[in-house]
């Protein structure tokens, strides 16, 4: 299989790969199970800390959910004290929500609970599977990047 250098053509990677991510996924929630952060607060959150002060359509179109229901979860996550709402400084008619430190806070302790958990796991297989892990990163992070590349603006 593959094409004539043996490079595996898209389509049958992505059958096999398809299948590795879901697993992956399930695992990578599995890690953060004690943590009190739904999926789409912990990814708004992420979003907030990576691209800086964001207006709420911005964030629902990332998540592809509705205005509205973008409103609730921030609106929950201002209550809980971990994201601040400030008027856009081009547009004092637009609100931009901002990531609090009490917010980059819970970040951290989700991501240093999902690390040692991780690397407990990580300890438990061989050092070929570990390679194997360190040099599939760069082609993760090309996928992840060329997903994000594809993505439409809102």
């Amino acid at each position: 299989m593959g094409d004539p250098d043996g490079v595996p053509v898209p389509d049958e990677l992505a059958d096999g790969l398809g299948g590795v991510l879901e697993h992956v996924v399930t695992l990578f929630r599995s890690l953060n199970a004690a943590n009190p952060l739904s999926r789409s607060a912990s990814g708004a959150l992420g979003a907030l800390e990576r691209n800086g002060p964001t207006r709420l359509t911005t964030l629902a179109a990332r998540d592809g959910v509705t205005q509205p229901a973008m409103t609730q979860l921030v609106s929950r996550l201002e209550g809980t004290g971990l994201v601040r709402r400030e008027p856009d400084p081009d547009d004092g008619r637009v609100v931009r929500v901002v990531i609090t430190d009490n917010g980059l806070a819970m970040l951290a302790a989700r991501r240093a609970e999902r690390t040692e958990r991780l690397a407990a796991l990580l300890s438990r297989i061989g050092p070929a599977h570990r390679a194997a892990l360190a040099a599939a990163l760069p082609a993760l992070e090309a996928l992840y990047e060329a997903h994000a590349d594809s993505q439409v603006p809102a």
